[in-house]
């Protein structure tokens, strides 16, 4: 069934060669993921630069005003002649007496908070505005308790910043041009192995097996030949499980359908005794209820592969849900002279579950126990509450199970093919089911291959809660 879904999921080969080639998409890929880079760090370049400039601007600035702070008397030489010698940069000085008005070229950025800190010794750095112009404000206190101030238009600290931008544009381009080169190259060397691994890939899909991929000599090439070639292993592996369930469920459902069919024929051609009509019907009726069954298990195990498997999880009171199924299957061993026994705290242990599944989990490996156990054995159930949640178990005295059987008891009539012709077995599917509805409580489930009583122990572990409330746990 896999296979026929495999290959009708396979595109047709000609709308495979329409489409682009990976050689041409990693191509472009990282010309694009290098022209992004490029740009974003364009973008953010052209902002650091522009308050690294600003930053190294102030400090200078502050150096300067620091400087003709330490001697105010001389300030406006010491600036001149500095900018006799360095050139002029904009650069102007206001000078703030310990009382009275701010004097100097740019005493109009001066304002009256500027002059407090200065007076109160402390520095200052902003940004003010000086004949309708902005300019970068620094400031430093006077030990005479005034202080000076320069400012420096904000002009000069973005033609700085331009000149470091146009000079990123060519690496940036280079960059560009390198990665699109390295892609192409990079291209070719992945695209080879991978061509091959498709190759590989198309023979599994046509059914072919025993296909080994070439490995490559790197780590993720080779884990996809590895993949592969898992694949290859489990394809083989679940067409045979298929084949044997296939064959399984035939032999299941042509046993009773034969005996029914016979029987009817029998009664259509009249020869059945009148007397024996009630004890033929009763057989009908019986191997149609096997059958019913059966065809009921595989419709539930349908359900429960489905993705669109729901819970109803609801607040639960687990050991009045066990007490309701203790006296159902204590009246069920009576009639089989098995022993049964119920082992919970007698108090209520409530957790968010639904209970309906959680009642079918219970019935499920408590009809699978029954039918092993023999006559005088005994059948238990224990419910134990846990720090997470709560644990519960279905023991019985049974012949247990190898650890051969553990391995594969919850595969789909594995066991049922193993024991038929040795121990009482139902559909095959039981377990299966009470497998996947625990999965889908979001639980574990542990098997010991032979408990206290002498069979199998199965130990079903359920959460306070479902991983994700109200829908399949996958």
């Amino acid at each position: 069934m896999s296979i026929v879904r495999l290959k009708g999921k396979c595109p047709r080969r000609d709308t495979v060669e329409r489409r682009g080639t990976l050689n041409r998409a990693i191509i472009t890929s990282t010309a694009f993921v290098a022209a992004l880079a490029a740009l974003l760090t364009c973008v953010f370049a052209w902002q650091l630069v522009r308050s690294s400039t600003e930053s190294e601007q102030r400090r200078t600035l502050s150096r300067q005003a620091k400087v003709l702070a330490g001697y105010p008397l001389l300030s406006v030489p010491l600036l001149n002649q500095e900018q006799r010698l360095a050139g002029y940069n904009g650069i102007r000085m206001a000078f703030v007496p310990a009382a009275g008005h701010a004097s100097g070229p740019s005493a109009a950025a001066v304002a009256s908070d500027t002059a407090e800190a200065l007076r109160s010794g402390r520095g200052v750095s902003k940004t003010g505005e000086l004949h309708g112009e902005q300019v970068l404000l620094e400031g430093a206190p006077t030990d005479t308790g005034g202080g000076i101030v320069l400012t420096q238009p904000l002009t000069t600290v973005e033609d700085a910043a331009d000149r470091t931008r146009r000079a990123l544009l060519l690496p940036a381009a280079i960059g560009l041009v390198g990665a699109t080169v390295a892609g192409s190259l990079l291209a070719r060397r992945i695209t080879r192995p991978i061509g091959r691994a498709a190759s590989s890939a198309r023979r599994l899909a046509r059914g072919e097996r025993g296909v080994t991929p070439e490995p490559g000599r790197h780590r993720e090439i080779a884990e996809l030949a590895e993949a592969l070639t898992a694949l290859d292993s489990d394809l083989r592996r679940s067409e045979k499980q298929q084949h044997d369930f296939l064959m399984s469920v035939s032999h299941e459902l042509r046993t009773p359908l034969t005996a029914i069919l016979g029987y009817a024929e029998a009664l259509t051609e009249d020869v059945i005794a009148p007397d024996d009509t009630a004890s033929v019907g009763a057989i009908m009726l019986s191997e149609g209820r096997r059958l019913e069954h059966f065809v009921q298990d595989l419709l539930d195990l349908a359900r429960l592969e489905a993705d669109d498997f729901r819970l109803d999880a609801q607040p639960i009171d687990l050991d009045d849900l066990f007490a309701q199924a203790a006296r159902t299957w204590a009246v069920r061993c009576t009639e089989k002279d098995v022993r049964f026994r119920y082992d919970g705290p007698g108090r209520p242990m409530t957790v968010r579950t639904d209970g309906f599944r959680v009642r079918q989990v219970i019935d499920g490996l408590a009809e699978n126990a029954l039918r092993v156990t023999p006559s005088g054995r005994q059948l238990v159930f224990v419910l134990r509450h846990m720090p997470a949640g709560a644990e519960f178990q279905i023991r019985d005295g049974g012949p247990g199970l190898t650890p051969e059987d553990v391995a594969v008891a919850f595969e789909r009539g594995v066991l049922h093919d193993r024991y038929r012709d040795r121990r009482p077995v139902g559909s095959g599917l039981g377990l299966a089911i009470v497998h996947r509805l625990v999965l889908r409580l979001t639980g574990r489930i542990d098997i010991t291959g032979t408990s206290p009583e002498g069979g199998a122990c199965f130990t079903i572990s359920l959460p306070s809660e479902p991983v994700t409330p109200g829908h399949s746990a996958g």
